[in-house]
């Protein structure tokens, strides 16, 4: 990734349906040249998915609140994958202390919602704050972004190499680590048959 890289992402972040041809404005490049760097990201995993911000308060009515979950160690990811599909929840956020905060838009009976979420196995206590404002500002910022190499964890460079195995896009920092992978992935494939 480079600086105009980098560009790209800050300006499709403030808007994610900017046209590449503002882009590319923007950035000194053509839409086509946009489009291809775009590409590159998505298929590198920089960039996993466009998305609507949407408002749900506008919509409906509903209630703002934050809930903080405190989960037991080994029943995180299960409380997690269940109150992650709940409809209610604009944001899901698992802390290194086992606990899972959501910013939910609760129906009308706040009360009713969380005895829902409260038979959940592995729930050790909630609270529950009343919001009164929220705003969600992702942000490029100065962040220093750089690739990882799937094999050994360096930074890929402009000499590394990417290479899609199967449907997953991986980067590597040099084809002697890429090779390392192959080989290994090929055993375990082999193995598994």
């Amino acid at each position: 990734m480079d600086e105009t890289d980098l560009e790209i992402l800050r300006l499709l972040v403030e808007d994610a349906r900017r046209p590449f041809r503002e882009i590319g404005e923007e950035v000194d490049l053509s839409p086509p040249a946009v489009s291809d760097r775009v590409s590159r990201l998505r298929e590198q995993g920089v960039i996993r998915r466009f998305t609507v911000d949407v408002d749900r308060n506008q919509l409906r009515e509903g209630t703002p609140i934050l809930v903080r979950l405190s989960v037991s160690p080994n029943s995180v990811s299960g409380v997690r994958d269940v109150v992650s599909d709940l409809e209610a929840v604009e944001h899901r956020y698992v802390t290194v202390e086992d606990e899972i905060i959501l910013h939910v838009n609760a129906p009308d009976d706040v009360g009713g919602w969380l005895d829902r979420i409260l038979v959940v196995e592995g729930i050790r206590d909630v609270e529950v704050s009343l919001l009164r404002d929220s705003q969600w500002s992702p942000a490029i910022g100065t962040t220093d972004f750089a690739l990882v190499c799937d094999e050994c964890g360096n930074t890929v460079t402009s000499e590394g190499v990417t290479r899609r195995i199967d449907e997953n896009v991986k980067q590597f920092c040099c084809p002697s680590c890429e090779s390392r992978y192959v080989e290994r992935y090929e055993k375990l494939q082999a193995g598994a048959e």
